[in-house]
């Protein structure tokens, strides 16, 4: 109940009439059953913006301190996030990709649209950073189509740094959903994996227009230094033909 007052009476009226967002490809979005929304991760106001302008529900999951932040304001947020339709996952030690993995797969086995950022984490400068192949390893396992969702502008609404909130036009693309049942049975297999992250972030790049690092964004904010570019053209485009 508290997702959809959030999106009609709280939150969405507001974003609606501050930042006027658009959506293209609303036709690829399934009228029911699961599917992986992946998405590129420019700002903390991307899981707002695309619940908004899709129909459906859509559940994201969410790092695990967001719900266990002590105090009140730790009680607040975890209402908030939970009220949201958010889950959350432990993404430290070993087994957080496990735990990743069978939360996605059970929320999709109820036919939810489930949100994951490849990425791993926001982008620190508003490029489109290698994904981490997490959501090729559900994605194998469930079988369900992968719909990649590109959003265009919350980079300026609400970029790193102590919280903001301008007003800057936002556009959601919603790209056509993709079938990687070409690789059945083959889920485990490090360069399978590999090629279906790179296929849907080469579909995210096309349709965000941003560029393209060759490294993680979490290593980079390790480690400033740490800046492989590779120019669209040079991306690898792991399509079928």
């Amino acid at each position: 109940m508290f997702y959809w007052l959030l999106k009609f009476v709280f939150v969405g009226p507001f974003i609606a009439f501050y930042n006027r967002p658009s959506v293209e490809g609303l036709e690829n979005v399934p009228t029911d059953g699961p599917a992986i929304f992946a998405g590129n991760h420019l700002s903390i106001a991307d899981w707002l913006f695309t619940p908004l302008m899709v129909p459906r529900r859509v559940t994201y999951l969410a790092k695990s301190e967001y719900f266990t932040t002590p105090g009140f304001k730790g009680w607040l947020q975890k209402m908030f996030y939970s009220g949201a339709g958010q889950v959350p996952i432990d993404r430290s030690g070993a087994s957080a990709a496990d735990n990743a993995l069978a939360t996605a797969s059970r929320l999709l086995d109820e036919g939810k649209l489930v949100g994951l950022y490849p990425e791993g984490t926001r982008s620190p400068d508003g490029r489109l950073y290698k994904g981490k192949t997490g959501m090729a390893r559900i994605a194998l396992k469930t079988g369900v189509p992968v719909i990649p969702v590109a959003v265009v502008g919350t980079f300026e609404v609400s970029p790193p740094g102590p919280f903001k909130w301008r007003r800057h036009k936002v556009t959601v693309k919603i790209g056509k959903p993709i079938d990687f049942s070409r690789y059945e049975g083959m889920g485990g297999n490090r360069f399978v994996e590999r090629a279906v992250t790179d296929e849907v972030m080469y579909a995210l790049m096309k349709m965000s227009g941003q560029e393209y690092v060759d490294v993680y964004a979490a290593s980079l904010k390790k480690n400033p230094g740490e800046d492989k570019k590779i120019t669209a053209d040079r991306i690898p485009d792991t399509r079928a033909s």
